[in-house]
């Protein structure tokens, strides 16, 4: 998974366990385990939400200020089905 320069931080530290995507299809399956540039995260759940369901509490604790900052970044290409990701990071050396 992929993650914008200003959140991999949060990720890192544990701050940041979830992330909304918007995609045609989801791209990760609970289970996967998916590199970052240190370390790697691993996916615990995806599961289909409404884009109504993307409120302000849920957009500060994926790493944003606010709904429209988190879709500024989460609508790209022409995905319209709007997915929640629960995942945990692991440092480089360690298990998942």
């Amino acid at each position: 998974m992929m993650f914008a320069r200003r959140l991999r931080e949060g990720v890192r530290e544990g701050r940041i366990t979830e992330s909304v995507r918007i995609w045609t299809r989801p791209h990760v399956k609970a289970g996967g385990v998916y590199r970052m540039e240190e370390g790697h995260i691993v996916v615990d759940s995806v599961r289909p939400i409404a884009l109504g369901d993307v409120d302000g509490d849920l957009a500060r604790r994926t790493g944003f200020d606010g709904v429209v900052d988190l879709l500024k970044l989460a609508r790209h290409g022409s995905g319209r089905n709007v997915y929640l990701v629960a995942f945990h990071y692991v440092p480089p050396g360690r298990g998942s």
